[in-house]
């Protein structure tokens, strides 16, 4: 009985082979650009799935544009629950022009580092970044863009801090996770701050954002509210949040085109839905009078509704399993060029799991009312066709 319904289910769904290429084309272009939009979705959100709940980030509590006193670390360090406190400024340089952007930060190198153990470094590379303070390091991912190798000097242009700065790649740190973000370029704090004590001393010993190193993430809330209350109705309040909240922040800067790109992943599977819906109406009813000649045989309409789901199922199963192979290098190819927008840019675990679902969705539904309006099909008005 097997073997009649995968023999049967095969011949129909490929009995007009044109109309079959078609409908598969069409199921493997729609979970593909599924499978790729639910992964720029997710490239919005990797930083926030990096973020750690064990650090906070402190930043001027009326934007993140205006800064805050260096002064401001040792009272935080002081807050109950404070454990390292490391900071950090948004540099904004240009290497070479415009288009080759990347993120860099000047950082307090030894603290900074203690609180991301997700950066790997080689141990002698990491001694001689911290050792010279005209050094950088650089990720993997930002060193492999640029074929830099340790030694090579890059000449940044300041954009926010006016100036040429000659760096030179001391380190090249790797990521310990999959989804950790190294597209990024750190240097040390002390060079940028000791540049500005000399041609802006107003702009010295100011800072972007603190981070900081809690002893439990539990106490995330209350070591937050502390330290805002410490820095209430000075000249430059606080707001301290978790990191996760602190990138979620950025992505609800664009939440609008984030909501728009999932909106567009599901309508673009209710399309196909509804085209593989009209394939698989039209074949039943070309097969009226077939499903017909079956009833008067003896087949139950139970049979004949199998029979129709078994060759929607066929036909998005070969065009389901064509888009999710090829997915992986579509996302390949398209996440050279926008690696500087999206470090991290791959497929997730739930996007193979949302693509196989909208497959399953797609051979069900689709076959759902064809199956149903074939199974109440009479034998008297099938036959009557054949006359």
């Amino acid at each position: 009985m097997l073997l009649f319904f995968v023999r049967m289910s095969f011949r129909n769904a490929f009995r007009h082979r044109l109309r079959a290429a078609l409908t598969t084309l069409g199921i493997v272009v729609a979970i593909l650009a599924f499978g790729l939009l639910r992964t720029v979705v997710d490239a919005w959100y990797a930083g926030v799935d990096a973020a750690s709940d064990a650090r906070l980030v402190t930043r001027n509590a009326v934007s993140l544009v205006f800064s805050l006193p260096l002064a401001y670390k040792d009272r935080i360090r002081q807050v109950e629950g404070v454990q390292t406190v490391a900071w950090t400024n948004w540099f904004g340089g240009v290497y070479i022009d415009e288009s080759n952007f990347f993120p860099q930060f000047a950082v307090d190198v030894p603290t900074y580092f203690s609180l991301y153990p997700e950066f790997v470094f080689e141990p002698n590379q990491y001694h001689d970044f911290l050792r010279d303070k005209r050094g950088a390091a650089v990720g993997r991912k930002l060193a492999d863009r640029f074929g830099w190798k340790v030694g090579d000097v890059i000449p940044l242009r300041g954009t926010i801090y006016p100036g040429n700065y000659p760096f030179v790649i001391r380190a090249i740190f790797e990521g310990r996770q999959r989804n950790t973000d190294t597209n990024i370029f750190y240097f040390h704090w002390g060079l940028l701050n000791d540049r500005l004590e000399q041609l802006a001393p107003g702009r010295s010993n100011r800072v972007g954002a603190f981070v900081l190193g809690i002893d439990d993430p539990a106490n995330a809330g209350p070591v937050s509210v502390a330290i805002d209350r410490e820095f209430k109705n000075s000249l430059a309040e606080t707001l301290t949040e978790t990191e996760k909240a602190f990138q979620l922040g950025f992505v609800a800067m664009l939440q609008t085109v984030v909501d728009a790109i999932k909106l567009v992943s599901y309508v673009v599977i209710l399309i196909i839905m509804a085209v593989v819906a009209n394939t698989m109406a039209m074949s039943a009813r070309e097969r009226t009078a077939e499903y017909a000649t079956m009833k008067a045989l003896g087949f139950t309409p139970g049979v004949i509704r199998t029979l129709i789901a078994l060759e929607s199922m066929l036909l998005v199963t070969v065009g389901a399993s064509m888009a999710i192979l090829l997915t992986g290098p579509v996302v390949a190819a398209f996440a050279k060029p926008v690696s500087a927008f999206f470090p991290v840019f791959n497929i997730s675990v739930e996007t193979r799991l949302l693509q196989l679902g909208g497959a399953v969705a797609i051979a069900f539904m689709s076959a759902l009312l064809p199956a149903w309006q074939a199974g109440r099909t009479k034998i008297v008005d099938g036959l009557r066709k054949l006359v």
